[in-house]
């Protein structure tokens, strides 16, 4: 690296010795550049932002996707991984945000510093200002001397009287020492001049180079942050991958199987079966006949005959009763009505 000092010689004082100003403003557009870098910052902060909640979003879509079917394991593969690039670049922006307190930070420093150097440089403001003014009175001087100069020469060519050569030799003589006197004060301002730029200038090449390294630190600062946030994102890249890959389709399909299944037993074999009458009605219920009843020979309508005799054995014997609760008599019972129907 060349060692490089700003002197007075590169910023020539020109008519208006203007090098000092130049000098100056730049060390003030250093506040600007601070400012527009923080600016610049913040909204690359607000990019991470904005980008981490789209991510967000992408995860919760992931977590409502449908759970049926064989895919639906993977919708947790793509919620896990948008969570974590989420909060990658949501980490990414905290960083960018304590970046930009930094900044700002330098920035006031830089501020105090600006404003102590221009209290210091009162006497080089004073030497520029000091080199001006007898810049012009220098200039003046002169003007004014070849003026004179230039009005002996026209007299002497005229061949004019004595008296006129005398008197314009006079002139002449009093502009050249006026010239000669502007020209030591010119000289001596300017020594001041130099000297105080001379300090002046490697003040604030002390300066720049300051604000210098201290802009490429911050710059650095933000570099590293973007550089670890890849290596995060790069990382949550793979693990996707590296779970895409693990999650077989046979792993899908058994998932499916386990959650979506039935049971495991399977029906028995059914056999050729011949017909055969049952002994039984269906239902395993016996079919009970309702007494018949002819109307007039009820119990209660009937005259007492022979016949009575009959029911005291018949109340001594068991009765059974059919489901709609009329009582079930002998088959012997029956017959007797049928042989009394048919006489």
């Amino acid at each position: 690296m060349t060692d490089r000092t700003i002197k007075h010689g590169d910023f020539p004082a020109g008519e208006k010795n203007g090098g000092f100003d130049v000098l100056y403003h730049n060390m003030k557009h250093g506040q600007l550049a601070t400012k527009e870098l923080a600016e610049f910052v913040r909204e690359r902060a607000a990019v991470e932002e904005t980008y981490s909640k789209s991510m967000s979003k992408l995860a919760k879509m992931a977590s409502n996707g449908s759970q049926l079917g064989t895919f639906a394991p993977m919708w947790d593969v793509f919620r896990v991984s948008s969570d974590k690039l989420a909060l990658c670049h949501l980490e990414l922006m905290k960083k960018m945000n304590d970046l930009i307190r930094d900044i700002n930070k330098y920035g006031d420093e830089q501020v105090k510093t600006h404003r102590k150097t221009k209290e210091e440089m009162v006497g080089t403001v004073e030497a520029v200002q000091a080199l001006q003014v007898q810049s012009g009175h220098l200039q003046k001087s002169k003007e004014g001397y070849h003026t004179k100069c230039l009005e002996l020469d026209r007299l002497r060519k005229e061949g004019a009287p004595q008296k006129e050569l005398e008197k314009a030799e006079l002139k002449s003589k009093k502009a050249a020492e006026s010239f000669a006197l502007y020209i030591e004060k010119y000289n001596r301002v300017g020594g001041e001049f130099e000297q105080k730029m001379s300090e002046s200038a490697q003040r604030f090449q002390e300066i720049e180079e300051a604000h210098l390294r201290q802009m490429k630190q911050l710059i650095k600062s933000y570099s590293h942050s973007i550089e670890d946030t890849h290596v995060q994102v790069g990382q949550v890249h793979e693990e996707f991958k590296q779970n895409v890959e693990n999650i077989g389709i046979d792993i899908l399909i058994q998932r499916f199987t386990e959650q979506k299944g039935t049971g495991k037993e399977r029906p028995a074999s059914v056999g050729f079966e011949e017909y055969m009458a049952a002994l039984t009605p269906e239902g395993g219920k016996k079919t009970r006949a309702k007494a018949f009843r002819i109307p007039g020979l009820g119990k209660r309508d009937k005259e007492p005959d022979s016949t009575d005799s009959a029911v005291p054995e018949a109340l001594n014997s068991p009765l059974e009763v059919d489901d709609e609760g009329f009582v079930i008599r002998a088959d012997n019972t029956q017959n007797d009505i049928l042989s009394f129907l048919s006489i």
